[in-house]
């Protein structure tokens, strides 16, 4: 892919629930080429679920950096909190308004999002989803993520094999409803640890939207339940550590409770290393914003749109490898991981 060549640096606007943090966008007129204003400057959004969780601070650095490169500006806006659909249709519509090229999205809510993204489409702009697919996916041009069902069977048979034939006591920490990510993870991790959502051997589940504090609250209401639990699901890292918490240390690889998570984070790396989880499915989402930067760029550039899924990787992380179970360990996961 050939590259614009401009003088000026990109300039990147964060927000907070569309609430400036820097200045330095330049409002277009809508419907045009989204460049015309800004002196040829290709004008990229990116929408994040919150600005807060260190993927989405990766994904913003790496798009940042990506647009540099290119000569690109991008404005990257967010939700007040993961769920936070009304946040994203509003960030949706000040991207149009501000006439970007094309608009990478994580979406809190993968239906929620539908009418929005259909406003900027029939606008001109291209719009790729980014980590988590919308429902029905072909809502947008393309999507460049993780492919969860994989990292969640990854994560079920992994924290089946670590039981080592005891019998299992299996909670699930859910992240946020209506989220394709969560469906995914979920399903995927039944599907490779042998469940179904009747399966005796689950105990109990709770929504947590990720969040660290929700997740330690939930375990230690579901611990009160089930003290028995030995196996635990986590929709992402910070969950994981909310569990952990609850736990209180007593999460000793395979001779405790099972922690299994997805993220990748040098955090959750580390707690891997230190016996707080006993895996985690790594993901790229430096590999998501740069593609997905590239794709807008191309599309200013020759018109040409990517389609489909596209499956930017994941690789299960453990020092206590499962036989049959293909892992890399924590050594490998601190070169590789994010955040």
């Amino acid at each position: 892919m050939g590259r614009l060549r401009f003088p000026v640096r990109a300039s990147i606007v964060a927000t907070a629930g569309l609430t400036l943090l820097a200045t330095g966008c330049t409002s277009t007129k809508s419907g045009g080429s989204g460049s015309e204003e800004s002196g040829g400057q290709v004008a990229i959004g990116l929408v994040t679920k919150t600005n807060s969780n260190p993927f989405f601070v990766e994904m913003r650095e790496a798009a940042k950096a990506q647009a540099d490169k290119h000569g690109a500006k991008l404005i990257a806006l967010a939700g007040k909190f993961d769920g936070d659909n009304q946040g994203q249709v509003d960030a949706i519509n000040n991207l149009i308004a501000q006439n970007v090229r094309g608009i990478l999205i994580t979406p809190s809510n993968s239906s929620g999002v539908l009418g929005a993204i259909e406003a900027a489409r029939d606008k001109g702009i291209m719009v790729i989803a980014l980590d988590t697919a919308t429902e029905p996916a072909d809502a947008v041009d393309a999507t460049f993520a993780t492919d969860n069902k994989a990292a969640g069977v990854a994560q079920g048979t992994y924290v089946k094999a670590s039981l080592e034939g005891r019998k299992p006591s299996v909670v699930l920490l859910d992240g946020t409803p209506g989220s394709t990510v969560d469906e995914l993870r979920h399903n995927g991790f039944l599907e490779g640890f042998g469940l179904t959502e009747d399966s005796p051997e689950i105990k109990g589940t709770a929504v947590t939207n990720g969040d660290q504090t929700k997740a330690q609250t939930a375990m230690e209401n579901l611990l009160q339940r089930n003290p028995g639990v030995n196996a635990v699901y986590t929709i992402n890292e910070p969950a994981a550590a909310g569990a952990a918490r609850a736990l209180d240390g007593k999460n000793a690889g395979k001779k405790g409770v099972v922690i299994g998570s997805i993220d990748g984070s040098c955090t959750g790396v580390r707690n891997v290393r230190s016996g707080k989880f006993a895996a985690t499915v790594m993901q790229f989402p430096q590999k998501m914003a740069e593609k997905g930067v590239d794709a807008v760029v191309e599309y200013a550039e020759t018109g040409k749109k990517p389609s489909g899924f596209i499956d930017t990787g994941s690789q299960l992380i453990t020092d206590d490898p499962a036989p049959g179970v293909p892992s890399k360990d924590t050594a490998w996961g601190l070169k590789n991981c994010w955040g």
